[in-house]
Formats: structure tokens, sequence, C-alpha cells
């Protein structure tokens, strides 16, 4: 990585790789080529950190014109709970965690039926249910891919592991951060009270 891409880098490259954001699956879909940057000997995909950085960027930019009531977040995925609903929670974002019941978003007769402008999903192979619904009533789709997922109707690829405790805590930290920095929140440079390992889930 060169001194420039580095300093563009939300947080340290260290960071994103103690937190394994970086580890792919040996799997690897066409959509999710150009995010790869090598392969490693054991064929685990390795992904380019630097498009993660810019795409979260990217999705925070997305998220701030949305109001806070609008933004749904969805995570089935168990490693996805706690840092979803931290995410949420930081941002005013509702969210769903846990099992998505089909016609959350699709059937108005529905005692939980919710009418979100926008959706973020954790794995788009795990909240497969959601996704189907958000584009049907077709509303921007913000989603977590690994090397593995498709990408056809996700308007924000945010590149990285989705599967890892520490990589979806860093990931959904870093995109609470920007947002509120890009909303005047926090300052430019500012912290969130709550740190990484707060957004981190408990082992299952």
């Amino acid at each position: 990585m060169t001194e420039a891409e580095a300093k563009n880098l939300l947080i340290d490259e260290d960071t994103f790789l103690t937190c394994g954001v970086h580890i792919g699956t040996k799997q690897k879909s066409k959509d999710m080529e150009p995010y790869v940057y090598k392969v490693r000997d054991d064929g685990l995909r390795i992904l380019n950190v630097n498009l993660t950085s810019e795409k979260i960027t990217e999705a925070s930019n997305f998220l701030k014109d949305y109001e806070p009531k609008d933004v749904l977040v969805v995570s089935a995925r168990q490693y996805g709970w706690k840092p979803a609903k931290k995410f949420a929670d930081a941002c005013g974002f509702t969210c769903i965690a846990g099992r998505f019941t089909p016609g959350r978003l699709t059937n108005p007769e529905m005692r939980f039926f919710i009418e979100p402008k926008i959706i973020v999903l954790t794995d788009p192979a795990a909240d497969a249910q959601a996704f189907r619904e958000a584009v049907n009533i077709s509303i921007p789709v913000i989603a977590m891919c690994d090397s593995n997922n498709l990408t056809t109707d996700i308007d924000i690829v945010v590149p990285g592991n989705n599967k890892g405790r520490r990589s979806l805590a860093l990931i959904y930290w870093l995109m609470a951060r920007e947002i509120l920095r890009i909303k005047g929140e926090l300052p430019a440079d500012g912290e969130l009270e709550e740190t990484i390992d707060d957004f981190e889930a408990p082992l299952i």
C-alpha cells in the first residue's frame, strides 16, 4: 500500500487487518472480482481494504441524506446482531436482528409492517428474504459483501468479511462514526463513545 493510500484509509491498515476485514472465502463470484486484492496460497481470497474504506465512506454519504426512521438495518447472521444494533442505535436507525419475518416490507396487513426508504444488509445471502422484499419495493440496498456474494440489485457494495465477529464490529463501527461525522454530530476527527470492542458480538 502506498503512503497516499494509507492516508486515505478511515482507520490504520493494521486495524483492518487484525480485525480480519480482508479475509474472504475460498469461493469467489465474478461480481466480487474487482474487490479481490489477491488469492492466498490456501485459496482464501484477500479483499482490498482500500476499497472497503472507500465504500464505507460512500455508503455513509449516501445514508446521511435519509431521515433516520427511514433506514432499516438487517442481520440474520448471529455475529452481526450486536454490531448491527449498535450501529442502528448510534444513528437512530431501525434494526431487525435475527429472523426476518416474510412480509415485513411488503404486507401492510402485518402487525410489524414497516416502510423503510433504504436498507442495509449484513450479508445479502443470509439476509435473502429482506433483500428480495427491498428489491420488490424498489428501495436502495447497501450490503456488506464477501468474495462469494452476488451483487446484482445492490446499489452500494461494501467489500469485507461479513462472517467474522471482529470484522463486522469494525465495519459497522466505522460506518456509524462516518455518518455522525458527516452529519456534524461528531467533530471531523471525533470518535464514538463506544469502541470497536463494544460493537463486537459475543462468541457463540
